[in-house]
């Protein structure tokens, strides 16, 4: 199974309704590919992992790259898995704006990181814990 996660900073902050939009049309495109996944919004910033056939995913990373409703895009970490991590979810979704993070087991200030910081560089996988984190917490 193979999946990319990255970051991206949106060009202005989404509304709530654009979120959910996005969201919608995630989940129905992602399903039809056979892609799942997770995103964390918080403050204009987003993380996201997606993961399924390797050309797929690399094809639909592309287009999102390309998307002009954010910028800054880093590819934090990109691999193989024996199993997919988020099976069930055609697309994951937390807006962390709306949430008390600090009640959370194991809270990471990631998300709280400048998208621009020599942080990523130092332990790339601690994006992917922090994804798993959510999935294992949200209810």
């Amino acid at each position: 199974m193979f999946f990319i996660i990255y970051v991206s900073s949106a060009i202005h902050p989404f509304s709530r309704p654009e979120l959910l939009d996005i969201l919608t049309k995630s989940r129905l495109n992602n399903a039809k590919l056979n892609i799942t996944g997770m995103l964390l919004y918080k403050d204009g910033n987003i993380i996201q992992v997606l993961e399924g056939e390797e050309t797929v995913v690399r094809t639909l990373y592309a287009k999102i790259a390309r998307d002009p409703r954010h910028q800054a895009i880093i590819k934090l970490l990109q691999g193989t898995t024996e199993v997919r991590q988020f099976p069930e979810w055609s697309m994951g979704f937390n807006d962390l704006n709306h949430v008390d993070l600090t009640s959370i087991p194991g809270y990471s200030e990631f998300l709280n990181t400048p998208l621009t910081s020599a942080e990523f560089s130092l332990d790339p996988t601690r994006c992917q814990r922090l994804l798993l984190l959510f999935k294992q917490n949200m209810r």
